[in-house]
């Protein structure tokens, strides 16, 4: 155990000295950050602006020394909404003060004048000179955190200012002229204006660097540069952690992570990275996500890297019309608003929180159902996705989670990573493989923009052998496909292709490629179950089709027939009284041992996925009631199939193909099945009929014997 720790310690202080020998100034401890960022409510990229500045040292005295020169600055200049009129105060009877807020700025036409909003000082309507909002023009759009310096102008000096050069008739200054009609005018100017952000970024410089570390140095620095420690995670937590920054170093990437609670997922978006916003609460509207018409503007879209929404079960656009113009600009990067098109390269990250474990998820719905029904069932909205990341893979952090470490201040690893959005490696896979015939233009765009978006933050210098292009390959891969396998669940044989697989070029050999979660927990369990226990596949009141379970008892009586689990629903309950009628009129046919006069039955039928009873349930009844009766339990992973009427006559499946992958995703090894859907069988995939042991019945006895095992 010592020699491990050893073995970390001396790996940490390797990838110190490179960090101090090739990114000297561009560094920082992340345990200084930490420590202030528990008593400020600043972002990180603010603190560590200032940490950089001041904590640039290896000399505990020097860091020292700046830490308290940050916590004063921020003590003294970080405007906190409660002390906004305490600073004022102070502005006005010092004449000047520096302040760090959030500042954002708005054209007011009447004027003809730029004007500054404070976020926290509560000041609006500051006339700003025109070059900073031309400069730096998400000042316009969110507003960014900046120093500011400002100035207190007294009422008379105000006036000499703004009569100064004035002169009457005769040649003379005027004096004190004020009119009363005169706009008042905010005695506060802004001095100078600093946004808190890197300079530009040699990029060349960070590529060279680059080849002095290897590629586990790199991502553990890329991990501690966001706050975490690597050291503490497993080696695939490390890439889910650093898929989630793809959105950032990738343009129009569409990204979904949805998980437990406290593992992070909005952390980046929101305290990371200056370039991506955070819309909470997921309340907006077109006009603010992609263009004012009014004004003429565009939105978010338009003006950040990356827009973000939190807690995806509340996302509402007060626009009808807004998930349509999401989805063509998810699509394509553009949308229609008025006469013209409008192109942005934002990219769009939906985060949001489970609420159950994933195979009742799994079991029940799918895995986006966390989503609003807006959007959740919506299959080419979620078509759009182009990644989902296994949120509940991800361990809920501790404070061991987060790095006392060196890793790159947080305004450099954006401005950097916003520089590489400018690169493409998409094509990095071709090289040495190619993608198999089961995935479709949307998936390759998918899988070529995750494979491009981890090229450039593992290897930004372009340089990587083939093993590690094939490991990011396969996890580009599985987290599109993971959309997929949803898709299928909700779309049926649309989505059927999802064996995703790629082909090394050198000996042309396919590898598939599958998804953690999938196959565990089937719905329809193996071996023998209950007699009286039945499990059918038919289409629900929502109009999906799903599991159902049924499961009976036999009590001494006097032949009643009772239902639970079915409530007021009339066709399902007309359905179940129809086995029983058909039982009491057939049941010597099938077996003279079975009474409906002596014996009561009571059967409680289960909607496994939660998509609304079916009204097909005459045949899994009366097989119920005939297993139950004759104490057989049915064939054992066996799925019924099929329905009848109260004359017997049988009714052949809906939707054959959708209905028999629901079955294979369920657990089904055989498959009951009327002898009429034989007609359909041409619309199943061959791999899928192969999935099944397929039994065909020819009549409701039929049915039930071959059920039952009985020849």
């Amino acid at each position: 155990m010592e020699r491990i720790e050893e073995g970390i310690e001396d790996t940490r202080e390797i990838i110190k000295g490179k960090l101090r020998q090739y990114f000297d100034g561009k560094i920082v401890r992340k345990d200084l950050t930490k420590k202030i960022k528990e008593g400020a409510n600043v972002p990180v990229y603010v603190l560590e602006f200032l940490l950089g500045q001041y904590c640039s040292s290896d000399d505990e005295e020097v860091i020292e020394k700046g830490v308290k020169n940050v916590k004063k600055i921020l003590a003294d200049n970080f405007v906190r909404p409660d002390e906004a009129q305490k600073i004022l105060s102070t502005l006005r009877a010092k004449g000047n003060y520096t302040i760090i807020d959030k500042v954002t700025v708005s054209l007011n036409i009447r004027k003809d004048q730029h004007e500054a909003e404070f976020s926290n000082l509560g000041l609006s309507g500051i006339p700003i000179e025109d070059s900073y909002p031309e400069k730096y023009d998400r000042l316009l759009c969110g507003g960014i955190w900046c120093i500011i310096q400002l100035e207190y102008v007294s009422e008379s000096k105000l006036e000499e200012d703004m009569l100064s050069g004035i002169v009457d008739i005769d040649g003379n200054p005027v004096q004190s002229r004020k009119k009363k009609s005169k706009e008042a005018v905010s005695p506060i100017r802004i001095v100078k204006l600093t946004p808190i952000q890197m300079p530009h970024v040699d990029i060349e410089e960070l590529k060279n660097a680059r080849r002095q570390f290897s590629k586990d140095e790199w991502m553990d620095i890329m991990l501690r540069s966001i706050g975490m420690e690597p050291d503490t995670l497993t080696c695939r937590e490390k890439w889910l952690l650093l898929i989630r920054m793809i959105p950032l170093v990738e343009n129009n990437f569409n990204l979904c992570e949805l998980g437990p609670r406290s593992t992070g997922k909005s952390h980046l978006f929101k305290e990371i990275s200056p370039n991506s916003i955070l819309v909470s609460g997921g309340q907006t509207t077109v006009a603010n996500l992609f263009y004012n018409m009014g004004r003429k503007t565009v939105g978010l879209v338009g003006l950040w890297d990356c827009v973000a929404f939190d807690e995806v079960a509340g996302i509402h656009f007060k626009d009808k019309d807004g998930i349509q113009i999401m989805k063509d600009y998810m699509a394509s990067g553009s949308f229609a608003r008025g006469k013209e098109e409008k192109a942005a390269s934002a990219s769009m990250v939906f985060v949001g929180n489970i609420n159950q474990s994933v195979d009742v998820l799994l079991k029940t719905s799918s895995l986006f159902d966390p989503f609003p029904p807006e959007m959740g069932t919506d299959t080419a909205f979620l078509d759009r996705m182009h990644c989902y990341v296994p949120g509940w893979e991800i361990p809920k952090f501790r404070p061991d989670h987060f790095t006392d470490e060196y890793g790159f201040i947080t305004d450099y690893l954006a401005e950097f990573i916003r520089e590489l959005r400018k690169e493409q490696y998409g094509d990095a896979l071709d090289q040495y493989f190619r993608l198999g015939k089961n995935l479709n233009q949307r998936d390759t765009i998918a899988v070529r923009k995750m494979v491009g978006g981890l090229v450039k933050l593992i290897y930004p210098n372009g340089v990587y052998t083939k093993q590690e292009l094939e490991e990011i390959l396969q996890l580009a891969l599985e987290m599109r496909r993971r959309v997929k396998e949803q898709l299928k669940k909700l779309g049926g044989m649309e989505f059927y292709d999802v064996n995703f697989s790629y082909i090394d070029l050198e000996d042309m050999s396919e590898h598939y490629v599958s998804v953690p979660e999938q196959g565990g927990g089937n719905l329809i369990p193996e071996g023998l179950c209950n007699p009286g226990q039945v499990y059918t596949v038919s289409r629900g009141k929502s109009g999906m089709i799903g599991v159902f379970r049924l499961e009976s008892q036999m009590l001494p009586g006097s032949g009643k027939f009772e239902r639970t689990g079915l409530g007021s629903d009339r066709d399902a309950k007309e359905a179940s009284n129809t086995a029983f009628s058909y039982l009491k009129a057939n049941g010597n046919r099938i077996s003279g041992s079975i009474s409906t006069t002596a014996k009561d039955y009571v059967i409680n039928y289960q909607d496994l996925q939660g998509i609304g009873m079916t009204g097909k349930l005459a045949l899994p009844t009366l097989i119920a009631l005939c297993s139950i009766a004759l104490n057989k339990p049915v064939l054992s992973s066996t799925a019924i199939m099929g329905e009848i009427s109260i004359s017997g006559t049988m009714i052949k499946v809906d939707e054959l193909a959708n209905a028999l992958q629901v079955c294979l995703d369920s657990g089904a090894k055989k498959v009951l099945i009327p002898s009429t859907s034989f007609a359909d069988f041409a619309t199943v995939p061959a791999d899928l009929m192969s999935a099944f042991q397929l039994i065909p019945y020819a009549s409701a006895e039929d049915a039930v014997f071959k059920a039952l095992g009985v020849e």
